[in-house]
């Protein structure tokens, strides 16, 4: 059995208590949360048919070279442990769909990190995020990025190459502009820049794909600008969407009523013509010679 990273005992390591019965469920799922692991097991590693892997608020500083050995993994939690970088080797890892890197003291991603083209979700929240990371725009089919409570200033103007997102979490940052990249990415469907210092919102109305827009505790001068389909989240939201309401629903009534009239006048047409084939028909009858 391969042996975890350099420095254990020379005996032979084992899985963690209760590990074993919980793959003999047949899910292929590992939940390790919340036990105090200095170092992931190297058994672990070499679970090469496991799928889910859980190992949060473990207290975990590093990882293995040998967790390169998961391939069939898909869904990953690192949230709440210690780690300082990302090694390669999670890089390497061909079907993972999710990872959680969040509450952990992350300053960077790999430039490896972009190999990771499978993944759809990913969060990094609370960590030390100075810069966006360049790898990930290298990522165009990641599709929901929570980078709240980091410290970014600013947003790379390449940021609309990355097609696919559709969710993307900003809130606790150190904003104090809105992000102009932002703007040419008109397929984001939720948008949180809740706790930044944004003082002034662009129109956002042109963003059609926008269905959540979250912009609480910001020095906002005015409400922003967005379609009517957009759920606004911050002060003044609540007043602003109960307005729209009204007026919407005015504009239903309006059209239940222009539609109503209409089909009333379609109705007397239809009955006019009804009576103007019936007039006919009786004529036609009066004068038919078979009848007299």
């Amino acid at each position: 059995m391969r042996m975890g990273s350099a420095g254990s005992s020379g005996k032979e390591e084992q899985l963690p208590s209760g590990a074993q019965e919980q793959l003999s469920c047949g899910d292929q799922t590992l939940e390790l949360t919340g036990r105090h692991l200095k170092r992931l097991p190297g058994p672990v590693c070499a679970l090469g048919s496991l799928q889910k892997l859980y190992i949060s608020g473990t207290g975990l500083r590093e990882l293995p070279e040998e967790i390169e050995g998961l391939r069939e993994l898909r869904i990953l939690a690192l949230d709440f442990n210690k780690l300082e970088e990302v090694p390669e080797a999670l890089c390497r890892l061909p079907r993972l769909t999710r990872l959680y890197l969040g509450s952990n003291r992350l300053f960077g991603l790999p430039a490896e990190f972009a190999q990771l083209q499978t993944l759809r979700c990913l969060w990094i929240e609370n960590n030390y995020l100075y810069h966006f990371p360049r790898a990930l725009l290298q990522m165009p089919a990641l599709q929901s990025l929570q980078m709240g409570d980091n410290r970014l200033r600013a947003l790379p103007g390449s940021l609309p190459r990355m097609a696919g997102l559709r969710g993307l979490w900003l809130y606790g940052n150190r904003f104090e502009e809105f992000p102009q990249p932002l703007l040419r990415m008109s397929q984001l469907h939720i948008l949180d820049l809740d706790r930044n210092k944004i003082i002034d919102f662009p129109d956002l109305a042109h963003l059609k794909g926008l269905r959540l827009f979250s912009y609480d505790h910001n020095p906002v001068k005015a409400l922003p600008s967005v379609a009517d389909t957009v759920t606004l989240v911050g002060d003044g939201a609540q007043e602003l969407m109960e307005a729209r309401e009204e007026r919407l629903q005015n504009i239903r009534e309006q059209d239940e009523q222009e539609n109503g009239s209409e089909a009333m006048q379609g109705t007397l047409r239809n009955d006019s013509s009804l009576l103007e084939d019936a007039e006919g028909s009786f004529s036609a009858l009066e004068c038919s010679p078979e009848e007299t």
